[in-house]
């Protein structure tokens, strides 16, 4: 095939976004891995198989690490013009493993970008106050008492800060570890407390071991005033533990055109 043959069937191409679900527990995290199984990895698969063989790859909002889960996650790809959303979407449905599941295909211009055009994503941490047959793969079982009024004033403070590098995983190459929280808050819903926490950007690990340092500061092992020097000081060390990545899930990301 010749390069002008090609062009040709690039320009053709039409870019798509997926809207997403999926239970991370049996996946080394969205992103392709060399050795593990990935959310990334089935999505291109059948794509793949849903394009006659010939690779398709897409691009996710975001990299959700193993074991995390998503109630609502953004990706796109480019395929062949589409005639039947919904038919394209119910064939990978069937072919997907039950714990993805595509909620929605549409068009989209074509440099539209799932993770560069993100404005901001949102993530809830659940803790189970109970042990639950149903959940344990879903929340954290933690059945010490928690003050969340302690909590939530604590995440005051954490909202009037934006250099995060006391909650990112040492050694993670970025160019800054500014983040700009707009919300961040705990709730008591029956026998779950929520974290619900909204930024323009997150640092690998960040959302865990600032939940890690919060059950810190609602078991009273640290005053609500320590926060600030945990974060001013930069240190991942004087920061509380990452808490299992089971009970994370990635909820809703915000796009202008959305």
């Amino acid at each position: 095939m010749s390069q002008n043959e090609i062009n040709n069937l690039e320009i053709n191409m039409q870019r798509y976004f997926l809207v997403l679900s999926y239970k991370g527990t049996n996946y080394n995290g969205w992103q392709i891995q060399p050795n593990g199984n990935t959310i990334q990895g089935e999505i291109n698969n059948t794509l793949t198989k849903l394009n006659s063989g010939a690779e398709i790859n897409c691009m996710g909002c975001g990299r959700t690490d193993t074991g995390v889960h998503a109630s609502k996650f953004f990706a796109h790809f480019d395929f062949d013009p589409i005639f039947d959303l919904e038919n394209f979407k119910y064939k990978m449905n069937i072919m997907l493993p039950n714990d993805i599941v595509i909620h929605k295909i549409f068009k989209v211009k074509n440099e539209a970008h799932s993770r560069f055009d993100a404005l901001s994503r949102t993530y809830k941490y659940h803790i189970s106050t109970t042990k639950n047959a149903f959940n344990f793969e879903t929340t954290l079982l933690f059945q010490q008492k928690l003050d969340i009024q302690i909590m939530n004033q604590a995440c005051i403070i954490l909202k009037s800060y934006s250099n995060f590098e006391s909650f990112s995983k040492v050694k993670t190459e970025v160019k800054t570890f500014d983040c700009h929280i707009s919300e961040a808050f705990w709730v008591l819903k029956e026998n779950e407390i929520i974290f619900t926490i909204t930024a323009n950007r997150f640092l690998r690990n960040m959302v865990r071991s600032i939940v890690g340092t919060m059950i810190d500061i609602g078991t009273q092992k640290l005053e609500v005033e320590d926060l600030n020097e945990i974060i001013i000081s930069r240190s991942r060390s004087n920061a509380g533990k990452s808490v299992l990545a089971n009970g994370l899930f990635l909820t809703d990301i915000k796009y202008t055109y959305l």
